[in-house]
C-alpha cells in the first residue's frame, strides 16, 4: 500500500495511491469525496451505522462497498462543537493518524479494514476531517450477535485470539468494545474503528483493554462470553 497525500484548496487528503480512484472513470479525489451530499447525488448510499456522525455505507463497484465515517465529538465538547478540532498540523489530524495507523497494521496482514483515504478541511485554528475504509462485506457486529444469541464460544474464543495478535503487534485500542468487533460470513473477527489508538511497547493498557470489553459484554450477555474470549487470549 502505496499512501500520497494531496492538496486541494483548503483541503488536505491521504490516500491509498494505488485504490481503485485512480482508475479512470473512477470517483477522483477531491474533498467532495467524503461528503454525505456527493454520495446523494449520485445515488450510491445503501445504508448506514449507528454512531456519532452515522458513517454511510456506499456502493462504490457492482462488487465493492466503502463507509465514510466523519469525524464527531461527544460528551462535553460536543457542546463547543460537533465536528471541529483544533488544528495542530496535518500529520497530528484525527484522520491522517487512524489511516496510517489502519495501514500499518493491514500490511502486517491483521484483520482491519483497508483504507482508502482520510480528508482534513482545514478552517484557519480549526478543521474537520472524513475517513472512508472498505466495508467487510456481510459483517455483523459482535454485539448484535451476542443480543441474538448467536455467539458461540468458538467464535469468543477466535476473538481473543484476534485481540491476542493485536497486543503483539502493540495496539493500544482506546475503545475496544463489541460493536468495534465485526464478524464476516465465515466467523472471522475484525476490529474496526482506530481513531485515537495508538502503538506501544507491553504494559497495563492490555488489561485494561480487556476489562473494557468485559464491561462492554455484560451489556449485552453474560460474564460466560468474556471467559471464552480470555481463552483464546491465553491460548
Amino acid at each position: 500500500m502505496r499512501l500520497a497525500a494531496l492538496r486541494q484548496e483548503n483541503g488536505l487528503i491521504l490516500h491509498d495511491a494505488d485504490s481503485l480512484c485512480d482508475a479512470p472513470g473512477t470517483h477522483q479525489m477531491d474533498p467532495a469525496l467524503f461528503t454525505s451530499e456527493y454520495w446523494r447525488e449520485q445515488g450510491l448510499i445503501v445504508g448506514e451505522a449507528p454512531g456519532r456522525g452515522s458513517s454511510l455505507f456506499l456502493q462504490v463497484t457492482p462488487t465493492e462497498q466503502w463507509v465514510l465515517r466523519p469525524y464527531r465529538r461527544g460528551g462535553m465538547a460536543a457542546k463547543l462543537s460537533e465536528k471541529r478540532y483544533l488544528w495542530t498540523g496535518a500529520e497530528r489530524t484525527r484522520a491522517f493518524r487512524e489511516l496510517r495507523l489502519t495501514a500499518a497494521l493491514f500490511e502486517q496482514g491483521l484483520p482491519v479494514p483497508r483504507p482508502v483515504a482520510g480528508c482534513v478541511t482545514r478552517y484557519g485554528l480549526t478543521y474537520e476531517a472524513a475517513l472512508i475504509t472498505v466495508r467487510i462485506t456481510g459483517a455483523k457486529a459482535l454485539a448484535e450477535l451476542l443480543v441474538n444469541d448467536q455467539a458461540d464460544e468458538a467464535l469468543l474464543h477466535r476473538v481473543g485470539v484476534m485481540i491476542r495478535r493485536f497486543h503483539q503487534a502493540g495496539l493500544d485500542h482506546v475503545d475496544l468494545n463489541a460493536r468495534n468487533i465485526l464478524v464476516d460470513p465465515s466467523g472471522a473477527p475484525w476490529l474496526i474503528d482506530l481513531d485515537r489508538c495508538r502503538l506501544r511497547a507491553a504494559g497495563k493498557w492490555q488489561k485494561a483493554n480487556l476489562d473494557r470489553l468485559e464491561r462492554s459484554i455484560e451489556k449485552f450477555t453474560n460474564s460466560s462470553s468474556i471467559s471464552a474470549i480470555n481463552l483464546g487470549y491465553l491460548s
